[in-house]
């Protein structure tokens, strides 16, 4: 029996990454040590490897799928197909920058400023590909870690990733322009994805996925409402799409369902049953697919 060889992200996204594949509907145990967490789904054979080289493997074949972040695609330059964009990061439902940051003193005010500094960066090719791009000469370090604190004795600026910028600040470092915008991807192997059972498998995959991250931080809510409020009741509801009305035993009366904001239930609510709507209900959503 085929099945398709999955590659979870190890590190800082991985247990983002774990949850979201529970949200989906597919458990991944990830126990201890072990790079080869067990998962629910006889179709999938699942592996942590680090983002950095997801695509990698992707392309080589020893993994089918994957998920990691464009930035590492592009990084890594490797020929991948590119199933799908999931927005989420692994503090957020947000995407992530790579920013040119400074320190706070420093009289920089754009990159043309940094002609024959040296740049310190884990994004080495694309921050190389930026300063090409802009015809600004620099010397661009790799850095193994704890990038925020090279500048200004090891560095004169840095390129790190960031989705608040609080680590930044809170190391004294001023964000001068954004020089790639990331979020995660899910990616597939050319060969794997041109075989149709591995590429319905995989875009079943992505569309669950994309389903769950619809569905966070929304839910649904049903109410009933006379038909000569019906109106009244609509022009309170930030619907995700045209609200569903359906018809009840009573003519008179209908039955409205539709999907918001969880943020703004609290206020919505109060003016629905001013709007004359009654037995409100709200229920969590596990998947929106649109």
């Amino acid at each position: 029996m085929p099945k398709i060889r999955l590659g979870i992200p190890k590190g800082s996204l991985q247990d983002a990454t774990i949850a979201l594949f529970a949200a989906a509907g597919f458990k991944i145990y990830a126990n201890g040590r072990s790079y080869f967490p067990s998962t629910d789904d006889p179709d999938l054979e699942c592996m942590l490897i680090r983002a950095q080289e997801m695509a990698r493997y992707v392309e080589q074949g020893v993994l089918d799928a994957g998920l990691t972040g464009l930035d590492w695609v592009l990084e890594s330059g490797r020929k991948v197909e590119a199933v799908c964009d999931l927005i989420y990061s692994k503090q957020s439902r947000a995407g992530v920058r790579w920013v040119l940051a400074v320190p706070e003193d420093s009289p920089v005010r754009c990159a043309e400023d940094l002609s024959g500094k040296i740049i310190a960066t884990e994004l080495v090719e694309v921050t190389k590909n930026y300063f090409a791009s802009k015809n600004v000469p620099v010397q661009v370090d790799f850095s193994w870690g704890a990038t925020e604190v090279k500048p200004p004795m090891l560095a004169d600026a840095i390129v790190e990733v960031t989705e608040t910028g609080s680590s930044l600040r809170a190391n004294r470092l001023r964000i001068v322009e954004t020089v790639l915008e990331s979020n995660t991807q899910v990616i597939a192997n050319k060969k794997a994805y041109a075989d149709e059972w591995k590429r319905q498998k995989i875009d079943n995959i992505a569309l669950m996925l994309q389903g769950a991250i619809a569905a966070q931080g929304r839910v649904g809510l049903m109410l009933n409402v006379q038909q000569s409020d019906l109106q009244s009741v609509i022009a309170v509801l930030p619907a995700l799409n045209s609200p569903t009305i359906s018809a009840l035993s009573n003519s008179d009366w209908v039955a409205v369902n539709t999907i918001l904001e969880e943020r703004i239930v609290r206020d919505v609510i109060p003016r629905l049953k001013a709007a004359g709507a009654t037995g409100i209900v709200e229920y969590p959503l596990n998947k929106v697919v649109m």
